[in-house]
């Protein structure tokens, strides 16, 4: 089993979900996060602000961070669809990162493994 970290603009949301859906994926876990990466933001749409006193410039984007734990073999058919229908080729496109899953149970029945998936 691997986990799936998705970290997209929040429009994207969408694309995504039908990705998943089409690929029979179960569930999600969804997060509004707030972020930059080599871009560092766009200081000049955030402006100047004032937190406890000091000045500084806001630089961080909204986000949508997307959380799935999938059968290893799974993994490069979505990545590489998130990949041809998410990305459109500008700075902050986003970042995929995967991770092993040593292990899932739900809660419920006690399955485990790909089974609890």
């Amino acid at each position: 089993m691997k986990e799936v970290i998705m970290i997209v603009r929040p429009e994207k949301l969408e694309v995504i979900k039908s990705i998943l859906d089409e690929l029979n994926c179960g569930g999600m876990t969804l997060s509004t996060v707030m972020g930059c990466g080599t871009q560092k933001g766009v200081v000049e749409e955030a402006g100047v602000n004032q937190i406890k006193g000091y000045k500084t410039t806001i630089n961080l984007l909204p986000k949508v961070q997307i959380s799935i734990v999938v059968p290893d073999d799974k993994v490069e058919k979505i990545i590489s669809d998130v990949r041809m229908k998410v990305a459109d080729g500008r700075v902050g496109d986003g970042k995929i990162f995967i991770r092993n899953m040593e292990d899932a149970m739900r809660i419920r029945t006690g399955e485990r493994g790909n089974k609890a998936l």
